[in-house]
Formats: structure tokens, C-alpha cells, sequence
């Protein structure tokens, strides 16, 4: 397995979809809501921040990466989300977009992880 690429290849898509989550916040941002079980937001400022956000951290993780071949603020970013959402879980939010928003971030979040660690070795030995 070149592990080198497959971590680029992970860091791409995770950014991508960054970027996709992003894009539905910004310019969908009601439908985005209902759709996620959340019912009605207004007003609409707030999502579209987190629409912005994501776009930030899209850009964060892959100049991180491709600058210094690193994976810090994706993996922070992940745990944070993680436990966000966790949280608002536990306590009370019950949109259905929540546990599975949490279990993405989670398991994105692990694999960068682990996929990381792989391709540092395979690149430190070669």
C-alpha cells in the first residue's frame, strides 16, 4: 500500500467534504435545517457562519497538510466536533443528523489518524 498517497487522498476528500457541508450550510441553509431534523432556523446568519467555517477548515487542512505534511488541526477539529455534537446529543438535540454527524467526524477523524501514522512510517523508512 503506498500510504503516502493514500493519506493525501483521505486529506482531499475529508477537506472536500468540508467544503460540501459548507456549501449546503451557506447556500441551503433552510432546507439544510429541516432536512437534518432540525425544524425551522431564523435567521439563517448563524448556519451560514458554520457554512463559512467549514470552508476555513476545508482551506486549514489541506495547506496544513500540504505545507507540512501534517494532520494537527484536522484532527483537532474533528475531536472538538465530536464532542459538540456528542453533547448537544446528550442533552436534548434530537435532529437525527446529530449521532450521524458525530460518527463521521469520529471515524474521518480516526482514520486521518491512522492512515497518518502509516504513511509517516512508510516515508521515515523509505
Amino acid at each position: 500500500m503506498n500510504w503516502p498517497r493514500a493519506e493525501r487522498t483521505l486529506i482531499v476528500l475529508i477537506a472536500l467534504h468540508s467544503v460540501a457541508v459548507g456549501l449546503g450550510l451557506t447556500l441551503l441553509a433552510e432546507w439544510g435545517a429541516r432536512f437534518g431534523g432540525f425544524g425551522e432556523v431564523h435567521p439563517t446568519f448563524f448556519a451560514r457562519q458554520a457554512g463559512v467555517f467549514h470552508f476555513v477548515v476545508a482551506f486549514g487542512y489541506l495547506y496544513e497538510y500540504f505545507r507540512y505534511r501534517s494532520i494537527g488541526l484536522l484532527l483537532f477539529a474533528k475531536s472538538v466536533a465530536v464532542v459538540f455534537l456528542a453533547l448537544a446529543f446528550v442533552l436534548g438535540q434530537r435532529a437525527w443528523l446529530v449521532p450521524l454527524s458525530a460518527a463521521g467526524d469520529a471515524t474521518m477523524g480516526a482514520l486521518a489518524w491512522w492512515v497518518h501514522a502509516r504513511a509517516t512510517a512508510e516515508t521515515a523508512g523509505s
